[in-house]
């Protein structure tokens, strides 16, 4: 047998500049989103975020993402009836979701999203149609996965949708079983607005990477939707309302703040990988959580919380750019309308499908495949030993 041939082997002499989590590293260009950390500006295909959630709906919003334009109102009726008619569920992907329902609900959401693969006979059709098509299609039935599931592990039948009601008021019907107040749906339709899209966070460069190695669309997502369940991305708002129940009320915020710094610990709802300044999105959930607090006579989880971005250690942390972020206010809406902590992170997914269809998509017309590299830092040429001669 002919030897094989080893040429010398060494670490690499070049120097290697290591962006530790890819931090301030540009892979590419979008047109889905800009963001100034410096300045806390948030646009959506240009759009400014303070525009979009004050005017626009998460209808509109979710078009300007897929499209590229805002649209007329023809064109909003006919995309609204496409995400209609794809609000209900087929019978196996219930079943799918019966079976799991004593899952996490993010874990669900992603079984039941790479199940939806299996019926859907485009499933390898990365054309810009059919991922359009697929991305309407998700973004109606994510809401109606999770609201079946949490239906159905609580010991209730799922709640069919209902294609009289927006997309944000029929969520929260299927969740509850009442057609919702006009207030409380126009918070949630705002919510999904501020979490449609967000640049190449973890969880949308999670789908980028899927989509450049042509995996079909469901696969993109369902990696998505993996990314985001991590704490140290979606699971923070589930976090803040964590701490709201252990802190108990406003005047024991500094002693909690306090102990868990000086411990080491890290207080959730605060601090961006992106912005140095406030996160735009949390000016609107702020006044929103307080107003909702106000109406439904429970002010206390806003007390709770704005008692602990006024303590002396978080303001020190604000004025070194560790400022609130979006997941602070958005625990307290969420809590302050009766929805459960854990499903916190599959609302913030319902949310962002279009803003991750849009890069499945811009990622789908690239040529190269996401490969970065990795510098070795172990041993080498390591001299093979024998199993029978290992001590």
């Amino acid at each position: 047998m002919e030897t094989a041939q080893r040429g010398p082997v060494k670490l690499a002499e070049e120097k290697v500049e290591i962006k530790k989590g890819l931090k301030d590293v540009y892979f590419d260009r979008s047109e889905s989103s800009f963001i100034d950390a410096k300045n806390g500006t948030l646009l959506y295909r240009g759009y400014n975020i303070h525009d979009l959630a004050e005017h626009s709906t998460f209808e509109e919003t979710a078009y300007l993402l897929l499209h590229g334009t805002l649209p007329t109102s023809p064109q909003l009726g006919e995309f609204d009836a496409q995400l209609k008619a794809e609000r209900r569920l087929p019978n196996e992907i219930l079943q799918v979701i019966r079976i799991t329902k004593d899952a996490h609900p993010m874990d669900v959401l992603r079984t039941a999203v790479s199940a939806m693969s299996s019926l859907d006979s485009e499933v390898s059709d990365n054309s810009h149609a059919s991922t359009m098509r697929k991305g309407v299609r998700l973004t109606s039935a994510a809401a109606t996965i999770v609201a079946a599931h949490a239906r159905l592990r609580d010991g209730k039948d799922p709640v069919s949708p209902d294609t009289d009601l927006t997309h944000a008021a029929n969520l929260l019907y299927m969740l509850f079983g009442n057609r919702p107040d006009e207030k409380d749906t126009r918070l949630i339709d705002k919510d999904l607005v501020l979490h449609a899209e967000h640049g190449v966070n973890a969880s949308t460069f999670g789908a980028r990477v899927a989509a450049s190695t042509g995996a079909d669309f469901y696969a993109a997502i369902t990696a998505a939707i993996a990314v985001l369940k991590g704490p140290k991305h979606g699971g923070a708002a589930e976090n803040v309302m964590n701490m709201a129940k252990e802190i108990g009320s406003a005047d024991k915020a500094k002693d909690y703040v306090e102990s868990v710094v000086n411990n080491g610990g890290r207080i959730p709802g605060f601090g961006h990988p992106v912005y140095r300044t406030i996160d735009p999105r949390t000016v609107h959930l702020k006044a929103d959580a307080k107003e909702l607090g106000e109406r439904k006579g429970n002010p206390g989880w806003f007390s709770i919380l704005q008692a602990v971005t006024e303590t002396d250690t978080m303001k020190k942390r604000s004025r070194l750019g560790h400022h609130p972020n979006v997941d602070l206010w958005a625990g307290a809406v969420y809590s302050l309308l009766g929805i459960p902590n854990d499903l916190f992170i599959p609302l913030f997914a319902i949310g962002r499908m279009p803003g991750w269809t849009s890069h499945i998509l811009e990622q789908y017309n690239r040529k190269d495949i996401l490969r970065p590299r990795l510098q070795y830092s172990g041993p080498m040429e390591m001299p093979y030993v024998p199993i029978e001669q290992r001590n």
